[in-house]
């Protein structure tokens, strides 16, 4: 297993995610209802919505997984979040970086990964809206247009929620 590299604007970026100030956070009915959505547009068992933090990554909505967070050095996200655009596993036993992550090898046993960076207007990438699923798989250039927007919406709620925490 290849943890994910540190990028180089880490302090920014985790500033950045805390000024959002949703993290362990109580789940909201505007992520959740995304997150589902994305669950039933793409045929997928588990969609998360997932902040990538220090030590950890910390899921603000979730579809078909259990535990609310994980450790950063297993996270897939934590790779998707060094990528420009959306990250596609197709196989994780193909996959150098996760053929025997503990999430391939064991519970939930993924097989097909697709995570959307959550960038935010000042360009950190906090997060992502990730699909996951026991099979092999892809998108199509469609499926892209899709996730992209809800990440893009997702993303923007998540500045909202600053934007109404800051005093007037």
């Amino acid at each position: 297993m290849v943890s994910a590299e540190v990028p180089t604007c880490e302090q920014d970026r985790l500033a950045t995610l805390h000024r959002l100030l949703c993290l362990d956070t109580p789940p909201e009915e505007r992520f959740n209802r995304i997150v589902q959505f994305a669950a039933d547009e793409f045929d997928m068992p588990i969609v998360l919505l997932s902040l990538v933090d220090a030590d950890r990554q910390w899921f603000k909505a979730r579809v078909g997984m259990e535990m609310c967070e994980t450790t950063r050095d297993v996270s897939f996200c934590a790779h998707a979040i060094l990528a420009d655009d959306i990250m596609i596993v197709q196989d994780t036993l193909l996959d150098a970086r996760f053929f025997d992550n503990p999430f391939v090898l064991g519970y939930p046993y993924l097989r097909f990964y697709a995570g959307a960076p959550l960038k935010m207007t000042n360009g950190m990438q906090v997060g992502t809206l990730c699909l996951m699923d026991t099979v092999p798989g892809n998108l199509d250039t469609t499926d892209l247009a899709i996730l992209g927007s809800l990440r893009d919406l997702i993303a923007r709620e998540l500045e909202q929620i600053h934007s109404d925490s800051e005093p007037a």
